[in-house]
């Protein structure tokens, strides 16, 4: 029997809608992939040079849990010129992923019963987390009229005595949200009320923002040691498959985290590691070719999704979903398909357009559906003209 722990954790919805497409794929089918979010360019070059050079000098042994003196250094600069936040490489600890960061940091900081704020839409993996640490889940929701944001008041009256953590993502996953300025320093007002509540800041999409410059809650310097700041490489600089996260923090969290992962997975590829030192040092402006081709792929999805009645959109500022209503649609049917809910729509789309997105249940909102727009413009184009096919077959 598994454990009883192992139970309480639902499959990741975006992996198992990629496992269902490469199940279809694998018997012939033609089917588009909407569903992860992997930016389909390649690693930099000057980023693939350092793992080499990395291996033709041996770096192929242990490394410090944390990471090596050199890359926890390289990051201590990157938040200071791009975040403007001030840390010291002891307050650096790197995993494999910024997935196991955020776990190392609810492992470090929830005990049973513990409430954790999630403001939704959160990404797929921010509430099974939680689950998994004893805590409880107390769930905010916005809506697609709002950018799918939540502000510092509607916060704040869902904190209690027994809030000990707050995730905020921003660019968001799976809304493409991004807060602005004034909104993050409004939060961090308010947040420096609460000293016994941290907050984590996952800022992964950090360098796809479009027409919103990107802010780091950490600046705020009231709550400077309630912020655990997450990052990693792998949607900016398209290095999803190196596994390399990491967090800065408060000293005695920091030290917490270094604990967990030298008992679960000591550090991560020391050929990471090299290749990571080399991308903290590029100067951001050298992946704007990048994020002009995400935002050219918004337009163009957004322009599209447009057309097709029923599916209401807003205009993300950052990442690469687009977190669309389609809940005009529950209540429709076509042959064995009845849509009941966005996952229903998510397998209807799957088996009859052949385009897999993720359902918004998985996020928060029933009402919703993820697109990423990760892909090409032709295949974009493709997969909405799939979509607005499949769906002109429901009916009452």
């Amino acid at each position: 029997m598994i454990s009883n722990r192992l139970k309480k954790l639902s499959e990741s919805a975006t992996l198992e809608m990629a496992k269902k497409s490469r199940e279809l794929k694998a018997k012939g089918v033609d089917v588009i992939s909407l569903s992860l979010g992997e930016p389909d360019f390649n690693t930099p070059e000057k980023i693939k040079a350092a793992a080499k050079k990395a291996i033709n000098e041996n770096y192929s042994h242990y490394t410090p849990v944390p990471g090596l003196l050199e890359l926890r250094k390289s990051i201590v600069k990157k938040l200071k010129r791009d975040n403007k936040i001030d840390y010291h490489p002891n307050q650096i600890v790197t995993s494999t992923g910024a997935k196991q960061s955020i776990a190392n940091v609810c492992l470090s900081l929830i005990n049973p019963g513990d409430e954790v704020i999630l403001l939704a839409p959160y990404w797929v993996s921010y509430l099974e987390i939680i689950k998994f640490c004893d805590g409880k889940p107390v769930i905010i929701k916005s809506c697609l009229k709002n950018d799918f944001k939540i502000n510092a008041k509607d916060i704040e009256k869902n904190i209690t005595k027994k809030t000990k953590l707050i995730l905020f993502n921003s660019p968001c996953n799976p809304s493409g949200s991004v807060y602005s300025k004034k909104e993050i320093q409004e939060i961090g007002e308010m947040l420096s009320k609460y000293p016994n509540t941290y907050i984590i800041s996952d800022e992964i999409y950090e360098h796809i923002c479009f027409d919103t410059k990107h802010f780091s809650i950490g600046r705020v310097k009231k709550i400077k040691d309630q912020v655990i700041t997450i990052n990693g490489v792998s949607k900016g600089f398209a290095m999803t498959g190196w596994r390399l996260g990491y967090i800065g923090a408060a000293q005695w969290i920091a030290d917490a985290c270094n604990k967990i992962q030298g008992q679960f997975t000591s550090a991560t590829s020391s050929i990471t590691q090299k290749a990571v030192e080399a991308a903290m040092n590029i100067d951001p402006s050298e992946l704007n070719d990048m994020k002009q081709e995400f935002q050219e792929r918004r337009n163009l999805i957004i322009k599209l999704l447009n057309k097709i009645p029923g599916i209401i959109t807003n205009k993300p500022e950052g990442a690469f979903y687009i977190f669309c209503d389609i809940s005009s649609f529950f209540g429709k049917k076509y042959d064995k398909y009845i849509i009941n809910n966005s996952h229903d729509l998510s397998i209807f789309l799957l088996e009859i357009a052949n385009v897999a997105i993720v359902a918004g249940n998985a996020f928060g909102d029933e009402n919703c559906i993820r697109i990423s727009y990760a892909t090409n413009k032709v295949k974009i184009t493709e997969a909405v003209t799939r979509i607005e096919k499949a769906l002109n077959k429901l009916s009452n």
